[in-house]
């Protein structure tokens, strides 16, 4: 494309970032509808987030993604909607008026991805594994669906029990416990719950094993993403019966959620965006049944 004066800029922030497909997907977005924009990865140190929230400002980039490890650190700075405020982390940035509106994006590619599976979640338990800023999206995605219930399996109880005293708070209504770190009580959970989710770092790296056997039936998901799909999450079910997707439906789904909040009268077709990102990555593609007729 042909980049002049009147081309709007956009972007993500985060450390690192040089791993980052928002860049990808965000550019095959605005190429469905023809805009005039672009969508530029900033590397920012811990040390000069405000300088960084405040010069995009300055220089007039009309939105940002906010990735790891930045989705609550930004807080301080910018104007949050109801979900921002609920969850405490934010995703996605507009500039409005000179100043940053916040809102959060990844609970709905959560949600998007459970709508995708074609389970029917009301008054189900979902098994979730982890406590951080992901956790967080996964439970107001849940409550959205009407889950009832929440095992929480995390490595540290401190952050369960944090984790566990925000959903009394925000979601009264569906009850969520924490479950032992343990072999036993996972698999007792995995064939309670039509689905599973992993929002732990674990997989991140290379060298990761996920160290539980994931068994029962319904789906899995993985927050985390690989080129290839086959992240140490999925690796641990590969002999259950479970339906699985890593980290790429979701992350295509919020990005979608984030561009249409840029461009309101633009709704990226996240099917026809997922399947261009598989063929482009080289990877099998995921069945998100759910995810057919529909943008």
């Amino acid at each position: 494309m042909e980049i002049t004066g009147k081309t709007n800029i956009y972007g993500i922030i985060g450390c690192p970032i040089q791993h980052s497909l928002s860049p990808v997907f965000q550019a095959y977005f605005a190429q469905q509808y023809d805009l005039d924009v672009v969508y530029v990865p900033y590397h920012v140190e811990e040390a000069d987030l405000k300088k960084a929230i405040d010069g995009l400002a300055a220089l007039g980039v009309q939105g940002i993604n906010v990735t790891v490890p930045y989705k609550e650190a930004v807080l301080p700075y910018v104007q949050a909607d109801e979900d921002v405020q609920c969850i405490g982390a934010a995703n996605t940035l507009k500039l409005v008026n000179g100043s940053w509106q916040a809102s959060n994006t990844d609970w709905q590619g959560v949600a998007a991805v459970l709508a995708g599976t074609g389970l029917a979640l009301k008054g189900e338990q979902i098994l979730l594994f982890g406590a951080g800023g992901t956790a967080r999206a996964v439970l107001h995605a849940a409550h959205k669906q009407g889950v009832s219930s929440v095992a929480v399996c995390n490595r540290s109880p401190e952050r369960v029990k944090q984790l566990i005293e925000h959903a009394k708070h925000h979601y009264p209504s569906m009850l969520c416990e924490a479950i032992a770190w343990q072999q036993d009580a996972v698999t007792t959970a995995c064939n309670k719950s039509p689905m599973v989710m992993n929002t732990t770092s674990i997989g991140l790296a290379s060298s990761d094993i996920f160290p539980f056997q994931i068994s029962g039936n319904g789906w899995l998901m993985d927050a985390v993403y690989k080129p290839t799909g086959q992240t140490s999450f999925i690796a641990a079910a590969n002999s259950s019966e479970r339906s699985m997707t890593d980290g790429l439906p979701m992350l295509i789904a919020q990005g979608a959620k984030s561009f249409t909040n840029w461009h309101p009268q633009q709704t990226p077709d996240i099917l026809d965006t997922l399947t261009w990102m598989e063929r482009k990555l080289k990877r099998n593609a995921t069945l998100l049944l759910g995810w057919e007729g529909c943008k």
